[in-house]
């Protein structure tokens, strides 16, 4: 059976003294839940997010990192250097990067195959837009990226890689696709799996939905049959309403 895994990502919010704060408020909170509890935290948050989630039952991920191990690339975070400092996950692909700082399928790729490089979980984010979903392309756009994101991986690597499904009309907006639409898309996204690397893979890959996921519609998305937890975003921000999400099973 597939754990869940509920990921926070804080985006470009939290200084380090409120980082550690959360850490703390949130550490009681969660610390009986089966589920994988993750905080992805600005770079600047790291090393202190790290030492204060030590001996807890919380990981942490980075939001983004460079495929190249080192170099002239002034301003970007290599594996390597996250690995280093003890990070487990990091996030790659989300829409916001996409749409603002050009990232593409490819780049996405060659940060999944760095990832794994440094023995670092990625998370992988795909989604479409509104306009995509309206003129019913949404399932032909994200298996698509699902097809480049993955490509030339190992069997083993895509099971161990966690998808987050994100319609983009979903994130930030306070929308929420239907409990029944992410559980259908994330089905869509299961079955291209198997048709490249088999069922027994698709089987195994963890799933998530990520979009305006909150206290009120986390049970509900969640115990869809195909949906293995969440990436949240602004209501990670609050160590109370987090935990609530992550408890959604008590």
């Amino acid at each position: 059976m597939r754990k869940k895994v509920i990921a926070g990502n804080w985006k470009m919010n939290m200084l380090p003294d409120g980082a550690i704060r959360f850490i703390d408020e949130l550490t009681p909170l969660v610390k009986d839940t089966e589920n994988e509890v993750v905080l992805c935290v600005p770079y600047t948050d790291l090393f202190y997010a790290l030492l204060t989630a030590q001996n807890t039952n919380i990981k942490i991920g980075a939001q983004n990192m460079h495929w190249e191990e080192s170099g002239a690339y002034t301003g970007e975070v290599s594996g390597q250097m996250l690995k280093a400092i003890g990070v487990e996950y990091v996030i790659i692909g989300h829409s916001e990067r996409r749409q603002y700082f050009e990232e593409t399928d490819e780049t996405v790729n060659k940060k999944i195959k760095a990832a794994f490089k440094y023995e670092l979980k990625p998370i992988v984010c795909v989604g479409e837009t509104l306009e995509q979903r309206e003129a019913g392309k949404e399932k032909e756009i994200v298996t698509k990226q699902i097809e480049l994101a993955l490509d030339g991986l190992t069997d083993e690597q895509v099971q161990d890689t966690i998808i987050a499904y994100e319609p983009i009309w979903a994130i930030g907006t306070g929308k929420t696709a239907t409990s029944e639409d992410a559980n259908e898309m994330v089905k869509a996204i299961r079955e291209k799996i198997s048709n490249i690397y088999g069922q027994m893979v698709a089987n195994r890959v963890i799933i998530q939905y990520g979009g305006s996921v909150k206290s009120s519609n986390a049970k509900e998305l969640f115990s869809m049959s195909d949906i293995d937890g969440g990436l949240v975003g602004g209501a990670s921000l609050k160590s109370d309403e987090f935990a609530k999400i992550v408890n959604y099973d008590k």
